[in-house]
């Protein structure tokens, strides 16, 4: 997968480039920034999910909107980012919040990105130096706009409920798309016309992405000329099957920022628990 970097080829190229550590928890918000400031990769700077990729929580809009746009375009400034910038980003390992920052950065036409195979814990497998020194990198001023067609929003979303050119997806587990179990929200269940395609199964065991073949494979009923509009929680997990398909060629590929904690936020939208 062409996004990829392994850990070997990004210590090869530490100080040519900007690494970004995402490590977090959903469920603990506060872990990922306390496992950076004890130990990270040498020169990693940190961006948080809660804080730097998404936005205040609000009625509606989900539980993760997506950032203000000066906000985030000033954290990248600040972490020495501009748009000539080539930046790895990593996470834990299971890629989840470094595809969300790979996403947000897609979003604004960032073209020099990748994310480390298998995450921090790959990294810590290798051998490679950690440290909990933190860099204070020289600012940089990042001007960039977004590309709002690659996004969609609740009323878009339910215009293509009935269109049998968009395919809406889930990228959650099967228990949470059956509505068996919800750690996150009062709800649960999916989005009514949603097809489940969790995000894990892109990943082994051991939290490096699988193989192209075997991803395509996973894929393999979503035609590649549709619209396919990808949902999850709150717009995280879904940004995992979005760079999977985008690296397969799938062109017309959306996501629904807000997705299923946007969905719930309006008491009379149906929630659907059997399988589609």
């Amino acid at each position: 997968m062409d996004f990829l970097l392994s850990a070997e080829e990004l210590y090869y190229k530490l100080g040519q480039v900007v690494v970004i550590d995402t490590r977090f928890e959903l469920l603990h918000p506060t872990k990922g920034k306390a496992l950076y400031q004890k130990s990270h990769i040498p020169g990693a700077q940190y961006f948080d999910l809660n804080e730097d990729l998404a936005s205040p929580i609000r009625k509606h809009g989900g539980k993760h909107p997506l950032p203000d746009s000066a906000a985030f375009l000033a954290k990248l400034g600040e972490a020495g980012i501009d748009q000539d910038t080539t930046i790895v980003i990593y996470d834990q390992g299971n890629a989840m919040f470094a595809a969300r920052l790979h996403w947000l950065l897609d979003y604004y036409g960032h073209k020099r990105k990748y994310i480390l195979d298998g995450g921090f814990t790959a990294w810590e497998k290798a051998g490679y130096a950690t440290t909990d020194s933190i860099v204070i990198p020289t600012p940089k001023s990042y001007h960039a706009e977004a590309k709002q067609d690659m996004i969609v929003n609740i009323e878009q979303v339910k215009e293509r409920q009935a269109s049998r050119d968009s395919t809406l997806i889930d990228a959650r587990s099967w228990e949470r798309y059956l509505g068996k179990t919800d750690p996150y929200y009062e709800k649960a269940g999916h989005i009514p016309g949603a097809k489940s395609f969790d995000w894990q199964p892109l990943l082994t065991e051991q939290g490096k992405w699988k193989t192209k073949k075997e991803i395509r494979d996973y894929f393999s009923e979503l035609k590649p000329g549709g619209e396919i509009v990808v949902s999850c929680g709150s717009g995280v997990s879904a940004c995992m099957n979005i760079l999977a398909l985008r690296a397969l060629g799938y062109t017309n590929v959306k996501l629904y920022p807000g997705s299923f904690s946007d969905w719930i936020s309006y008491p009379e939208n149906k929630v659907e628990t059997k399988a589609e």
